[in-house]
């Protein structure tokens, strides 16, 4: 037996052209991939999620036969007994894989002798983000992007200026839902294949939502039509109402290209060429190509390099002390006569997906005034989202959405009441609780709690410039005592699942 390197590719860094396997040809490693029993059993996972990312490496193991290589894909106990099974098995020279995208995962591996290469599935490497913080004491996201912007050179003119002369076209990208019942780009839904079939076929019971249909892609081919399908019909309308919700229309023009980018069959710098090359070509307006390109090289990477920044502390925090559990409105166990609440459980139920606004001002709005437990949120959003990851989920739950980090991430807490969903959504006009109202049966539990929410932690926002107006607010409400009793009301409601 021929002994050999073997490439050890783990389940979120499906690309055949970055780390470890970069520069391999068929014949001088194998290739591992490893299925762990501890990792399918340790959440409560969406039926889709769990499929796309099975599915996606059963079928990234056949391209790799189908090339030449010699592919081992085992099933074991845990990544670690894969390996050690492997080694066991193959004469093995070294065991080289790319830098994990999880904390754990990093540890994991440098502990068990596997030689590790640089994670090369962003445009900007966790150690230059350091290194771009340095010393700096406040630093945000927006000088983080036009930072990515000029070394990337992405929308920058020869003079150094930005393309149409503004950084930012946030204030053209606010615009609320149209009413006029316009259509939305469709998305290609791909035949599920026999890999496909054989992987709902081994699934296990204990998963919550639709089952898979064909609307996530499983490999590179399916990636790159579901790239080429944004560009062509979803880009042009992105921007303006890109914060806007629609209880009928689950993604309306986004990209829904973050889950092939996340088990990285598609690398960003292919979406960003496409989508400037659009620009370039007419086909797509600044305000658009902007506000998407600031998601894929701004508030991506930044995330990314925050998690490798901060970790492992950074999981753990809870600086507002909240302690209650994922609401069963939210898990499936029930249901709510919130519709908005109803809207965005509805899409994540059917489609393991909800765009970044229903995320931060629906689910992670109500999770933050309630006090929903960081880590049990975070937890929830990783297993229920088909582009869940750790890195994903713990800064945008515990730091951006809960404010569980004591404002490291974001200087104010994403609070509202129901006027922001009310402006945003279609959600309000039916629903039974009432946008204005504070108090009574049928005042919106939004509002009703983020009231609340301000008196509880009134003395940690009383130190924040950036809440006085709204502590100083809270202060003149003739009702407060009224509201807080109502909020006790919906609370033990939201707890049972009856509101």
């Amino acid at each position: 037996m021929t002994q050999l390197d073997t490439v050890w590719v783990l389940g979120d860094q499906l690309n055949r052209r970055v780390g470890a396997l970069a520069d391999r040809k068929p014949g001088d490693c194998r290739v591992l991939l490893v299925t762990s029993e501890a990792k399918i059993s340790s959440k409560r996972w969406h039926r889709q999620r769990l499929h796309l990312v099975l599915s996606a490496m059963a079928h990234f193991a056949a391209e790799l036969r189908a090339e030449g290589f010699e592919v081992d894909h085992r099933r074991a106990p845990t990544l670690a007994a894969g390996l050690h099974a492997h080694r066991a098995e193959h004469d093995v020279s070294t065991v080289i894989a790319m830098e994990p995208m999880s904390w754990d995962g990093r540890a994991m591996l440098s502990g068990a002798d596997v030689e590790l290469v640089p994670n090369g599935q962003f445009l900007c490497h966790y150690d230059d983000f350091a290194a771009w913080v340095g010393d700096r004491s406040n630093f945000k996201m927006e000088d983080f992007y036009r930072w990515q912007r000029y070394r990337l050179d992405v929308l920058i003119e020869p003079d150094g200026e930005p393309v149409g002369g503004r950084w930012n076209f946030d204030h053209d990208n606010r615009e609320p839902p149209p009413m006029d019942g316009r259509t939305w780009p469709q998305l290609t839904r791909f035949e599920l294949d026999d890999i496909d079939r054989a992987v709902i076929a081994d699934l296990n019971d204990d998963l919550w939502g639709s089952p898979p249909d064909g609307t996530w892609p499983v490999n590179r081919h399916q990636a790159l039509i579901r790239l080429d399908e944004f560009v062509a019909t979803g880009l042009e309308r992105f921007g303006a109402h890109e914060d806007a919700m629609l209880a009928g229309e689950w993604k309306m023009a986004h990209s829904a290209l973050s889950s092939s980018m996340n088990l990285g069959i598609l690398h960003p710098a292919e979406i960003v060429d496409a989508v400037v090359a659009a620009h370039r070509a007419g086909t797509a307006p600044l305000n658009s190509v902007e506000g998407f390109l600031r998601q894929v090289i701004g508030w991506r990477e930044y995330v990314w390099g925050l998690f490798w920044l901060w970790m492992p502390a950074f999981r753990d925090n809870n600086g507002l002390d909240a302690d209650r559990t994922v609401p069963p409105a939210f898990t499936g166990a029930s249901s709510t006569g919130m519709a908005c609440v109803a809207s965005a459980v509805g899409h994540v139920e059917r489609h393991g997906y909800a765009h970044h606004i229903e995320r931060l001002m629906v689910l992670g709005n109500l999770a933050l005034t309630a006090g929903v437990e960081p880590q049990a949120m975070t937890n929830w959003m990783w297993a229920s989202f088909v582009d869940g990851a750790e890195w994903v989920m713990i800064p945008n739950v515990v730091g951006l959405a809960l404010h569980a980090d004591g404002g490291r991430m974001a200087t104010k807490p994403y609070a509202s009441g129901g006027a922001y969903i009310n402006k945003m959504s279609d959600s309000c006009k039916g629903c039974r609780y009432d946008p204005k109202k504070r108090v009574g049966d049928d005042a919106c539990p939004f509002t009703t709690l983020y009231w609340d929410f301000l008196a509880r932690h009134e003395e940690v926002f009383a130190r924040n410039h950036r809440m006085a107006r709204q502590v100083a607010g809270m202060r003149r409400l003739n009702n407060l005592p009224a509201v807080r009793e109502r909020a006790v009301e919906v609370l033990a409601a939201l707890d049972a699942g009856d509101l």
